[in-house]
């Protein structure tokens, strides 16, 4: 009679949040980067009163670039862990060796980068665009208005996220139940979400203004929201677990 082993799943590494990466530069454009990134969109926003749509599309083309740029220069890629770069000096043996890993860590940073930049664009922002009308977005009109705040809430808050964690499916199932530690990547993600939704909350208002017409105020929460949640996440809360009661 034969004997049928069960095989017991492996189980799970604990979850760690993210560090950024431990040099001088990393650690200097960490702090840098969401101070640019309003800023730029501080400049553009009178044209995104004026007309969303082509505002809205031209500003994500400077906001891709600086994300690629912050994950390239501060986060560990996917699979990758926050270890110290080797000094030139104590390396010995040349200079051809430290070329050699200098150009392999571009190619290491900078791709998985732009594959991130393509899933957020492709993947995350739909979807993005189909829970914002679940929430109350135009059904049947401002289809390119809605899109595009989608694309600026998955390039704030899922771009990093991709090169962190890939498309590792446990990974992605911890971040959306709120059950992986918090960092400056996953509170940014938070951050922009919740001020996406507390965006919403002007336009209903009877002020008729301009700039409460879709999608500006959940474009604009989205960004304070992201900038705030990335410092909240990377210095006070980081490493502990949302709990809702």
């Amino acid at each position: 009679m034969a004997t049928v082993l069960a095989s017991h799943p492996k189980p799970r590494a604990p979850a760690h949040p993210t560090d950024v990466l431990p040099t001088d530069t990393a650690q200097l454009y960490t702090h840098i980067h969401p101070i640019l990134v309003l800023s730029l969109y501080a400049l553009q926003f009178p044209s995104i009163v004026a007309d969303p749509v082509p505002a809205l599309a031209r500003a994500l083309i400077p906001l891709s670039i600086l994300q690629i740029v912050y994950v390239a220069i501060c986060l560990p890629p996917t699979g990758g862990t926050a270890t110290p770069v080797v000094d030139k000096k104590k390396a010995g043996g040349g200079g051809g060796g430290a070329e050699k890993g200098k150009k392999g860590g571009v190619r290491g940073t900078i791709i998985p980068g732009f594959l991130s930049l393509i899933v957020a664009s492709t993947i995350t922002a739909p979807l993005l665009a189909a829970i914002l009308v679940l929430f109350g977005a135009p059904l049947t009109t401002h289809h390119a208005h809605t899109l595009l705040a989608a694309a600026h809430i998955s390039f704030l808050g899922t771009l990093p996220l991709v090169y962190v964690h890939g498309v590792d499916g446990a990974a992605w199932r911890d971040i959306i139940a709120l059950l992986r530690p918090v960092d400056e990547v996953y509170g940014g993600m938070i951050g922009g979400v919740v001020g996406a939704w507390l965006g919403a909350v002007p336009i209903p208002l009877d002020w008729d203004r301009e700039w409460q017409k879709w999608p500006v105020t959940i474009v604009t929460g989205a960004y304070v929201g992201w900038a705030v949640g990335k410092m909240v996440g990377g210095v006070v809360l980081k490493g502990r677990k949302i709990v809702l009661e």
